[in-house]
């Protein structure tokens, strides 16, 4: 365990004029309140504090963050209190060291909504200061480097927070180390045979080239010494993970990969940069798409470094990373390499302006915070702040970084909104290209626009970025809204006519305010959607109008919530409709279960029935729609139902429903699925086995026999939800006796 001296020398080694005071006084309070706790390994609990200590003198980071390492474990472990730490070390220190107790209590990995709300917290808290960010990333460090001491399940879960959470984070603040190390020890607990297997190739092939790669070095650093260079060059092994993830990407063996090693080629000026690099090329010839400029155009990180792979002397590609030493600094240490300790200004002025990687994070939480709810925020996070990044062009020459992946759908939409909105073709490199293509490093993106576009919703399965994605599902519910607005008109139109009174948008906007609403297109669409009866609006406009259909029994105050029982565990929402005092009966044909479900209802008095389309029904996950039958209630169709046709010119029978599955739902839904298979020994005992492979259940099953070569089959098949339905298909479509699969709805 690292002595009290030991960590003053560590600090003023690299900051002569550093507050030792301030370190002997957290060292020696941080231990006195630790006394004699444990860790999971029998090691005493200071250890701890005081590793996350060295770790960030390793990033040369001032005395104050050095302090918050050894402190930020004592407001949760211990009697110390935040007013106690605020009199002895002052309130800056008080607020680090309470704002990583929050943290610590977060729990990242959990349901979808509160992982996004701790994620966001953490992140509010990392805008707020950064070094909020630095020390936990020590913290988290040292608790990888020690899991072994924990059980198997908690290392996984912790494994997993740091692989999703904790490397991306690093690896955005430019610590490619500290990412890489992250990385690599959480991929040992999650995934340990890939690891050893991995790891146990790597030892072989570094035994191996040993002497390959101590030539390699002395060849460089002698090359560019007789060109006048002056130049450090260090090798370097890629981490298990990163070669894992290579294999798993590419689809290569451990044998095909060809830059397992890396050599890092350091000089003194930018100058020397590009005259190594032509140097290089002169004597080794480069590989083709192999060849990228950071110098140029840095990473959102503050990454800088100039990429090329070159065919060494012993014919082996060789990858060479050429910098400066500054640059070095920033590729090892990240953001950290911005603290100015040098001139005795602490981390905390790290700003905006200073760090293109700070700046660039706090105008993503911005961005991020404002997103429409939880889950949202989450999938918008991982899209924006944890993947790599491309670098394409406007024709103007602005650069745009994008996600790896990125298509000119991303493009056009991280330009500008209405851009991506009107977007209906592009140009990439001056050739018309589809707007699904990915774009790559370098790229010149051109968007053909048109106004009357409407952005398709199966953009949204496309494109990569959150910006795109809220845009997408803003402009499709706008869409919808409009839709639901002419229908709303459609179905006014036709009361008002029934009803003996003139449809006047003019008088229906003075009744804004008794129909609770903002707008005319408000009324029209909640009209349509069917969460505003007509007779309600009639009202509003005509308040002396009498409804002759009304009946002698007063309605319900509000809208009830009313039980059903049925078999299939599910829930609709018929928005609009009043129904005081009804039994609502839910069944699949003929058939009744037992468990509970619900609909929200209002309206006549009457049994209202529903059931299932005949011949497919519809599953969880299908969209759906009912038609009022009358005399017989409700039937629910999916949205694809061609037999929905009939009902085209009878809008005043849709209505709006929708799904609301309980998670532990445990009831299965019947889908109707028909076969075109070969006529052999085996084909249904082969396509039952994929069922039942797959935890669906054939309920039903019709075959025939039009020729001697194939067997038409049509079979009901009972799944939990539509993901369940097309993992089964695709199944099927594999099995070699199969010519065709589709699904009936009809």
């Amino acid at each position: 365990m690292m002595r009290q001296y030991e960590l003053v020398e560590r600090v003023t080694a690299y900051k002569p004029n550093a507050d030792e005071a301030l370190l002997n006084k957290a060292y020696v309070y941080a231990m006195q309140k630790h006394g004699s706790q444990k860790r999971a390994s029998g090691d005493p609990y200071f250890s701890h504090p005081l590793e996350v200590a060295a770790i960030l003198t390793d990033l040369k980071l001032d005395e104050e963050t050095i302090a918050v390492g050894l402190l930020h474990d004592t407001i949760e472990d211990t009697d110390a209190t935040r007013k106690e730490i605020d009199e002895i070390f002052g309130e800056k220190i008080g607020v680090l060291v309470e704002g990583l107790t929050k943290i610590k209590r977060i729990d990242l990995v959990s349901k979808k909504a509160e992982q996004a709300e701790n994620l966001r917290r953490l992140l509010l808290a990392i805008s707020d200061d950064i070094r909020v960010l630095l020390v936990k990333l020590a913290d988290r460090l040292h608790n990888m480097r020690t899991l072994d001491h924990v059980r198997q399940d908690k290392r996984v879960r912790i494994s997993t927070e740091t692989m999703e959470i904790y490397s991306p984070l690093a690896g955005r603040m430019g610590m490619q180390d500290l990412r890489e190390e992250l990385e690599d020890l959480s991929f040992r607990h999650i995934n340990p045979e890939a690891y050893e297997t991995v790891t146990s190739q790597l030892d072989a092939l570094a035994k191996k080239n040993e002497n390959m790669i101590a030539g390699i070095s002395e060849d460089l650093v002698s090359l560019l010494d007789e060109n006048g260079i002056k130049a450090t060059v260090k090798s370097r092994r890629k981490t298990a993970y990163s070669v894992s993830k290579k294999m798993e990407a590419k689809a290569l063996g451990f044998e095909q990969l060809s830059d397992i090693y890396g050599f890092r080629v350091v000089v003194e000026s930018v100058e020397d940069c590009y005259r190594a690099l032509g140097i290089v090329h002169t004597n080794w010839k480069m590989v083709p798409s192999r060849f990228k400029d950071f110098i140029s155009v840095p990473k959102q990180n503050d990454y800088r470094s100039i990429h090329t792979t070159i065919v060494g002397p012993s014919r082996q590609r060789v990858e060479l990373q050429i910098r400066t030493k500054a640059m070095d600094d920033i590729a090892e240490y990240g953001i950290a390499a911005h603290s100015i300790y040098k001139d005795g200004v602490s981390v905390n002025s790290i700003s905006p302006a200073m760090s293109d990687a700070y700046a660039s994070l706090r105008k993503t939480i911005e961005e991020l915070v404002q997103g429409d709810n939880a889950e949202e925020f989450l999938e918008h996070t991982k899209l924006e702040l944890f993947f790599d990044q491309v670098f394409c062009f406007t024709p103007k020459g602005q650069i745009m970084p994008l996600p790896s992946g990125a298509t000119p759908i991303d493009f056009a939409y991280a330009v500008h909104t209405d851009l991506g909105n009107s977007c209906i073709g592009c140009k990439v490199n001056g050739k018309i290209t589809p707007v699904i293509t990915k774009l790559q490093n370098g790229d010149e993106v051109e968007i053909i626009r048109s106004k009357s576009q409407t952005p398709p919703s199966a953009w949204e399965g496309v494109v990569v970025t959150g910006k795109a994605r809220s845009a997408i599902r803003k402009a499709s519910r706008e869409a919808i809204r409009k839709q639901y607005s002419g229908l709303g008109t459609r179905i006014l139109e036709r009361a008002f006519e029934r009803s003996g009174k003139v449809f006047d948008l003019e008088a229906l906007e003075a009744s804004l305010p008794r129909l609770a609403r903002a707008s005319i297109q408000d009324v029209l669409s909640d009209v349509g959607k069917g969460e505003l009866p007509s007779t309600d609006v009639l009202k509003a406009v005509y308040p002396d109008y009498q409804d002759e259909r009304a009946t002698t029994t007063p309605p319900p105050k509000g809208e009830g919530w009313f039980g059903l029982k049925s078999g299939l565990g599910m829930m609709f929402r018929v928005p609009g409709k009043k129904f005081p005092g009804l039994t609502v009966k839910l069944g699949r044909g003929s058939n009744s279960g037992n468990s509970s479900t619900i609909i929200p209802i209002r309206g006549t008095q009457s049994d209202l029935p529903v059931k299932f389309s005949p011949n497919g029904g519809a599953i969880p996950g299908d969209r759906i729609v009912g038609i009022l039958e009358p005399g017989e209630g409700i039937t629910i169709y999916p949205i694809q139902s061609a037999s929905l046709a009939k009902f085209d010119n009878q809008s005043e029978r849709w209505l709006d429903v929708r799904w609301d599955i309980d998670e532990n739902n445990t009831r299965r839904f019947p889908a109707r699925l028909f076969l075109t298979v070969t006529n052999e020994p085996g084909t249904l005992a082969g396509i039952a086995e994929v069922v039942a492979n797959n935890d669906g259940n054939i309920q039903n099953l019709v075959m025939k026999t039009p020729d001697s070569d194939f067997t038409q089959m049509e079979m009901d098949v009972d799944v939990w939800d539509l993901s369940h339905l097309n993992r089964i298909i695709r199944q099927l479509s594999k099995k070699p006796v199969v010519n065709k699969i589709e699904r009936i709805t009809n």
